[in-house]
């Protein structure tokens, strides 16, 4: 993890005006593919080796649906794209996969719903411009998505930049735990609309937070399970959800599980224990993560109506990892749990991790989380053109928390600066790189076409 230098501030200052007159800010303007750039669908069929072989077609499928799609699945593609351009080495703990739809909603602990970043699977030491650039990209090709012109989409990025960019300024002025203890409620989202939102927005996003709200694990168990015989279960749904045999019931209910209750906090590994495991499926979730080991377990309480729905989802090196330094943690999910922990505000008080070993003798890491905690992210084609915007400026509020947390806020203040120069940068990279997204995207589809590529549509 990035442990910002013990220097006085002007020192601080001064390396980030150091950096900037290593890589001035213009510099990051351009995107250049490099003349040996990797074949991206060659990178997802070797990334899909270590997957669920009859699950990764889904994965294609749902990436070939549109550039955003693919976007979303392509963190690993990204990630080279990103070490090939100039880089600041102002490190901060990364998201890793800070795309718009990587924002959301979820409970606090204390049951606030907040606005925070969701989403740590690639989570990883690295420049703080890398996080910056996936976000302003992925609002590019939101906008496109949503049939917005260019200068929406150039608009939309550069709002995402400079919200940052603002956000990261007044960090650096703050105490440290000031800092720490800033988080975004969402009842404060509609102070970053850039002018009041239309009523019809502000609705949109009422029903949003009213849709989070019902998103709990009763909820869960109401919609993904069923009676029978007088024993809960989950309702098999080939192949997107399917119950287990008795040999990872017994896994994931024993060694597993017992792994998992000893890297909680003592409090909640005995919360826990009030709970006993009921069944076990395999569910297939996100673009992403298609085709890695990710199981749902439902527990149970007092009785029926007391649940605990926990998803373990398989874990594995950051796509980052090659081209940054090896992760200090040996074991994957401990580092998506870690990184969780420092960059979000609040964290589920279920999260930690573990191991299991499958049928071939092959130890797979996860991570462990609530498969609903009020956890919701907005359908970005649904919210309209003020609604985006408030969005993404709440993101870039976000990140900028989420680094000066992990990272040197000041450094980073400094190189960034007060003009717009920043923002004035990362736009036009980011609609140079929507387009090689879109590039990218028609790469799949035509190998899809060609029988290349294993794809299953519509699931």
């Amino acid at each position: 993890m990035p442990v910002p230098p013990k220097l006085e501030p002007d020192d601080r200052v001064a390396q980030g005006m150091a950096a900037r007159k290593q890589v001035p800010r213009q510099s990051l303007a351009q995107w250049d593919p490099p003349a040996d750039r990797a074949d991206p669908v060659t990178l997802l069929l070797e990334q899909a080796e270590h997957r669920i072989p009859t699950l990764v077609p889904i994965r294609h499928g749902r990436m070939s649906v549109s550039p955003f799609s693919f976007y979303r699945g392509a963190a690993i593609v990204m990630a080279a794209d990103l070490a090939s351009q100039p880089s600041t080495g102002l490190t901060v703990q990364l998201c890793g996969d800070a795309h718009i739809a990587n924002f959301g909603l979820f409970a606090s602990p204390e049951r606030t719903l907040l606005f925070d970043l969701n989403d740590f699977d690639e989570t990883h030491p690295g420049p703080f411009e890398w996080d910056v650039k996936r976000l302003a990209a992925s609002a590019v090709l939101t906008a496109r998505s949503n049939g917005w012109n260019s200068s929406v989409q150039r608009a939309m990025a550069r709002a995402s930049v400079r919200a940052y960019r603002e956000a990261m300024r007044a960090f650096a002025s703050m105490s440290t735990l000031e800092v720490w203890y800033s988080r975004l409620d969402v009842s404060e989202l509609a102070t970053f609309a850039q002018t009041l939102p239309p009523e019809a927005v502000l609705a949109r996003v009422e029903r949003s937070i009213a849709g989070a709200r019902r998103r709990t694990n009763l909820q869960a168990m109401e919609k993904l399970t069923e009676v029978v015989d007088g024993e809960r279960r989950f309702v098999e749904d080939p192949p997107l959800l399917e119950r287990s045999g008795p040999e990872h019931a017994e896994l994931l209910g024993g060694e597993a599980l017992a792994l998992y209750r000893s890297t909680l906090v003592s409090d909640r590994a005995a919360l826990l224990d009030r709970f006993h495991v009921v069944d076990v499926a395999r569910k297939v979730v996100g673009v992403g993560s298609v085709g890695t080991r990710c199981y749902v377990l439902l527990l149970q309480g007092i009785d029926g109506s007391d649940p605990l729905m926990l998803q373990f989802k398989e874990a594995t090196a950051s796509v980052l990892e090659p081209h940054t330094a090896p992760s200090e943690l040996d074991h994957c999910g401990a580092r998506v749990v870690a990184g969780q922990r420092l960059l979000q505000a609040a964290t589920d008080i279920f999260i930690g991790w573990t191991s299991a070993t499958d049928a071939h003798g092959v130890v797979h890491d996860s991570y462990v989380r609530q498969l609903r905690d009020m956890k919701f992210s907005p359908d970005l084609s649904a919210l309209g053109l003020n609604g985006v915007d408030l969005l993404l400026r709440a993101a870039g509020w976000t990140l900028a928390r989420a680094h000066a947390r992990s990272g040197d806020r000041i450094a980073i203040a400094a190189y960034l600066g007060r003009s717009g120069r920043f923002e004035d940068a990362v736009t036009p990279w980011a609609m140079g790189y929507a387009d090689q997204s879109e590039d990218d995207h028609a790469g799949l589809v035509h190998a899809i076409r060609m029988a290349r590529v294993p794809a299953i549509t519509g699931v």
